[in-house]
């Protein structure tokens, strides 16, 4: 007997697989940013100047990855470190006017590309869907103690 979560579970697997189509080393075709920068930068213009130890909180990732991601993102000149805004000790990395601009770039391109995927859908069937994307992220994020700032 199948269940709408077993339906669930089989579009997610296609929505990942279509990511990864368009992804070729992280990185999309088209794209200015590898997924990981995408993310990080992300997460970065919502929440603010973040230290390594803030970061590996929020994404759930060990200290040494995230040092390869920011100073990958440090030299590409994405992101820089500043002192702490509050006085803290850790050091604490910022985007960048560069990097802000990539981001930005790289989301309308994002933008654009659902927007052809959902070309003939009425407005209110994406509102719908956002929402319910929205409410199924929320669900992981509230499972896995980790919930992502939204703007």
């Amino acid at each position: 007997m199948s269940r709408a979560t077993d339906e669930v579970e089989y579009e997610q697997m296609l929505l990942s697989r279509h990511a990864f189509l368009h992804h070729r080393g992280g990185r999309s075709k088209d794209g200015l940013l590898e997924r990981s920068a995408y993310v990080l930068l992300s997460r970065l213009r919502v929440q603010g100047p973040m230290s390594i130890g803030e970061l590996s909180e929020a994404f759930g990732l060990d200290a040494s990855t995230l040092n390869r991601q920011t100073a990958a993102a440090l030299r590409a000149g994405l992101v820089d470190r500043i002192p702490d805004p509050a006085g803290g000790m850790a050091r604490k990395f910022r985007l960048t006017a560069e990097g802000a601009r990539l981001l930005e770039e790289e989301r309308r391109s994002i933008v654009s590309s659902l927007d052809d995927v959902m070309a003939d859908w009425p407005e209110e069937d994406v509102a719908a869907f956002a929402g319910y994307l929205r409410r199924f992220n929320s669900g992981i994020e509230r499972i896995g103690g980790r919930p992502w700032p939204r703007p």
